[in-house]
């Protein structure tokens, strides 16, 4: 049994908190003492700069330079390429070069398991990898769903991006069919609730009965909030910026979800041996 688990941070829309959500429920993670990786996936480079790197293009070696090596099967070496976050988690950054590799990844033997093939060199060494997905479901998406263990999805309260769900939840079934049969959704996440609108209420509620017995939805809503954004530019978490603030909160909580629905399936392993 893997001991590692790897979590798909994904939405093939933009701007819904996945960069977000992957940093701070990762560092929530290493403060409850989880040795914890976070894997930036996204050419744009979001998670890196939000960890404190806001020169991505001028790092030595990024998650490219790293498949690379993997696709012209040469050595890695320990940990190479990761970068440490002063919160105790481990960066493997990326940056805009990784666009490039998506176009190269198509005419690859076995292409939807490249990163995979990186993912599980670095199991041993982890408690939770997490993968900060790119806002398309492109090559590097499936690559990330094929390696993944669990998909936790973040979805704004709106109306449109619940749409979006629908095609995201097909292409997961697609890869847990075709390519990774043990793959199960984590989790479907609220982000940037206002809970001071009736609309985003409506939202919340519609979304936990179309899904109700058929996915978990997190009962950790993600308020929206400015100071959650400001933390992007300071290089540190919600927990650094603001430890008291509410959207601080809403992370504790989902963290606990996440350990919480970790410890049930062991427990049902251990029951069924």
């Amino acid at each position: 049994m893997d001991i590692c688990q790897v979590i798909a941070v994904v939405n093939q829309k933009g701007g819904v908190g996945k960069t977000t959500t992957c940093s701070n429920l990762g560092i929530g993670l290493a403060r409850e003492g989880k040795r914890v990786l976070l894997v930036d996936g996204d050419p744009q480079a979001s998670l890196t700069i939000s960890l404190g790197q806001p020169q991505p293009d001028e790092l030595p070696i990024t998650l490219t330079d790293i498949l690379n090596k993997v696709l012209d099967e040469k050595p890695l070496k320990p940990k190479e390429g990761i970068l440490r976050h002063e919160e105790g988690v481990d960066l493997m950054p990326s940056s805009i070069v990784l666009s490039g590799l998506e176009v190269q990844l198509v005419n690859v033997m076995n292409r939807e398991k490249v990163l995979k093939q990186y993912i599980d060199t670095m199991k041993r060494e982890y408690d939770y990898i997490l993968i900060d997905c790119m806002p398309s479901l492109g090559m590097l998406a499936i690559n990330a769903l094929t390696a993944a263990r669990s998909v936790l999805i973040p979805v704004q309260a709106q109306y449109l991006p619940m749409k979006g769900l629908e095609q995201l939840l097909q292409t997961v079934g697609k890869v847990r069919r075709q390519l990774n049969p043990k793959l199960r959704i984590e989790g479907i996440l609220l982000t940037m609730v206002d809970n001071r609108t009736n609309y985003a209420r409506e939202i919340s509620s519609l979304l936990r009965e179309t899904y109700a017995g058929k996915l978990k939805v997190f009962s950790a809503d993600i308020p929206h909030s400015v100071r959650a954004a400001e933390t992007s530019a300071e290089g540190r978490s919600i927990y650094a910026h603001d430890s008291k603030g509410k959207v601080a909160e809403a992370y504790r909580i989902l963290t606990k979800e996440v350990l919480d629905g970790e410890k049930q399936r062991c427990k049902r392993k251990a029951e069924k041996l």
